[in-house]
C-alpha cells in the first residue's frame, strides 16, 4: 500500500496486539476513573472546577481526546472506551478470554432505517444543547454518564454486538468523522484474499476472538469512520491478512466512494457547535451565556432554537449556497467555452449534480472543524488545566489532601500565547479544507467550483480567529 508503513510487521506489536490484556487493562483502569467521576459528580462538591468529574472529564478527558487521540490515532480511544465495556461483558459472559458459545443477548439486528449516524448526530446535538449546565454542574454531568452507560448495557442485552457505539454514542459519532484525518488505519493487505475466504472469521468470530463488534466487515474498510480498532479481526484471521498501518494524514479524506449526507451534517453540526461554544464560552456577549445555562426558561428556548437553527438551517444553508455558486460558475464557465456568446442560454445543472456536490464539499469542513476544536480544547485545556492537580487530590472536595496538591492555586499556563496558537492551528486547518476543496473540484471537473467553497471556509475561520484574538 503506497505511503503506508505497517506497525504489525513488528513482531513485538503484533504480540501486543493479539493479546487482550492490555487493552482490557486500559479498558478497566479508564472504568475505575469513570465510576469516581459519576460519584463525586452525585456526592462531591457542587463547584465545578474543584470536583473530579468536572474537571476529569471535560478538561483532562477531552483535552487527550481532541489534542492527541483523535488527531494521531483516531478511533484508539474508542478501543479502550470504559462505556460500553460491562454490557459487551455481559454478551460475552467473560472478562476478557474468548468463550465459546452464543452472545447473551436476544441478538436482535439493529433496524436498517437507523444503520446510519442521524442518531448519533442527534443525540450529540441533544448533548451539545445542555451543554452549559453539563460542562458546569457536577451533579448533571454525573447523570449523564450514567445514563450513557445504562443505555449501553440495555442496548446490548437486547442487540447484536456493539450497536450503542456504531449507532447511538454521541461522542463516537465526532470521532469517526475526524478520524479520517488521523494517520493511523486498520486495514486488510491484500482485499483480493478476503473477497475468496469462505470463512469470514473476523466477521463472525471463531476460537481466537469475537465477530467485529463493529458489525463492519475488515475486508471492505477504506477508511476509518466504522472501525473502533478494537483488533478483533487481527486476533481472528487465520491468513494472517489484517494489518495496522501508518499513513499520511487525511488519507481518507481523498476517498472519493462512500461519502454520505449523514456524515456531511455531522460535519456542519461539529463546526456550527464549536463556533457556537466559543461564542457562548469566549465570546463578550454575557446575555448568550445567561441564556444558554437557565435552562426551560424563556431565553433558553430562544437559545435552543437558534442553536437548532444554527446547527440544521444556516450553517448547512449558507454551505449549500456556496456549493450551489460554485455549480453555477461552472455551468456558465462550461457552456461559454461550448458555444458562442451570443446564443449563451441559461446555465443547467440538475438537482441531483448539486446534492451529489453538496455531500463531496462537506467533507473539506472535516480538516476545519477539527482544528476548530483542536484551538477551542487547546485554550480550554492551557487556561484550566491546573485545576486537574487539586481535582485529583481531593476529588469530592471534602477537604482532603491524598498528594498534598490540594492547595494548588490555578495557575493558567502561557495565556498570552494561547491566541496565536489557535490562530497557527486554525490556519493550518484553514489550509487542508482549501486544499481538498481544490481536490474535491477537481474530481468533479469544476475548477472554478472550488472558489465559494473556499471563502464559506475562510469566513468561518475569520469568525473563530475573532473570538479568539479580539
Amino acid at each position: 500500500m503506497q505511503g503506508r508503513i505497517e506497525l504489525t510487521r513488528s513482531p513485538w506489536v503484533r504480540r501486543l496486539l493479539r493479546s487482550r490484556w492490555p487493552q482490557w487493562g486500559a479498558t478497566a483502569l479508564l472504568l475505575a476513573f469513570f465510576v469516581v467521576a459519576i460519584l463525586t459528580g452525585l456526592l462531591g462538591t457542587p463547584v465545578g472546577n474543584r470536583n473530579f468529574a468536572i474537571v476529569f472529564i471535560w478538561i483532562v478527558w477531552w483535552a487527550l481526546l481532541m489534542l492527541i487521540l483523535v488527531p494521531l490515532a483516531g478511533r484508539l480511544w474508542c478501543s479502550i472506551c470504559p462505556i460500553p465495556a460491562p454490557g459487551e461483558w455481559l454478551q460475552r459472559r467473560s472478562l476478557v478470554a474468548p468463550r465459546g458459545g452464543r452472545l447473551w443477548t436476544l441478538g436482535r439486528r439493529w433496524p436498517r432505517r437507523l444503520r446510519n449516524i442521524w442518531l448519533q448526530n442527534a443525540s450529540f446535538l441533544l448533548v451539545a444543547l445542555f451543554s452549559a449546565r453539563i460542562l458546569t454542574q457536577p451533579g448533571v454531568t454525573a447523570a449523564v454518564l450514567l445514563a450513557f452507560l445504562l443505555v449501553a448495557v440495555g442496548l446490548s442485552l437486547v442487540y447484536e454486538r456493539r450497536v450503542f457505539c456504531r449507532y447511538v454514542c454521541p461522542v463516537g459519532g465526532f470521532i469517526g468523522l475526524y478520524s479520517t484525518v488521523a494517520p493511523l488505519e486498520l486495514r486488510v493487505r491484500d482485499p483480493k484474499i478476503c473477497a475468496t475466504h469462505t470463512e469470514k472469521a473476523c466477521y463472525v468470530g471463531n476460537e481466537y476472538g469475537y465477530g467485529c463488534p463493529w458489525l463492519a466487515f475488515p475486508g471492505g474498510l477504506t477508511k476509518n469512520t466504522y472501525c473502533g480498532l478494537c483488533t478483533e479481526c487481527l486476533k481472528t484471521c487465520t491468513l494472517d491478512n489484517v494489518a495496522v498501518n501508518l499513513r499520511p494524514f487525511g488519507a481518507d479524506l481523498l476517498e472519493n466512494k462512500g461519502r454520505r449526507l449523514d456524515e456531511a451534517f455531522k460535519g456542519f453540526i461539529m463546526l456550527a457547535c464549536a463556533l457556537l461554544y466559543s461564542a457562548v464560552l469566549l465570546g463578550p456577549w454575557g446575555g448568550l451565556k445567561t441564556a444558554a445555562n437557565a435552562v426551560a426558561t424563556p431565553a433558553w428556548l430562544a437559545y435552543a432554537a437558534g442553536f437548532l437553527a444554527l446547527n440544521l438551517l444556516v450553517v448547512p444553508g449558507l454551505f449549500l449556497a456556496s456549493v450551489a455558486l460554485g455549480q453555477l460558475a461552472w455551468s456558465v464557465e462550461r457552456r461559454a467555452w461550448s458555444e458562442p456568446m451570443m446564443t449563451l442560454h441559461a446555465p443547467r445543472f440538475t438537482l441531483h449534480d448539486l446534492r451529489r456536490a453538496f455531500i463531496d464539499y462537506a467533507y473539506v469542513l472535516v480538516p476545519l472543524g477539527l482544528a476548530a476544536w483542536i484551538a477551542f480544547s487547546l485554550g480550554f485545556v492551557l487556561i484550566n488545566g491546573s485545576y486537574a492537580l487539586a481535582a485529583l487530590a481531593d476529588p469530592f472536595g471534602w477537604g482532603w489532601d491524598l498528594l498534598g496538591l490540594a492547595h494548588v492555586a490555578w495557575t493558567p499556563l502561557v495565556p498570552e500565547f494561547v491566541p496565536y496558537l489557535q490562530a497557527l492551528i486554525l490556519i493550518g486547518g484553514l489550509v487542508a479544507a482549501v486544499s481538498l476543496a481544490v481536490q474535491v473540484a477537481r474530481e468533479h471537473g469544476q475548477q472554478l467550483a472550488a472558489l465559494p467553497v473556499s471563502a464559506f471556509c475562510l469566513a468561518a475561520t475569520l469568525a473563530l480567529l475573532w473570538l479568539y484574538m479580539g
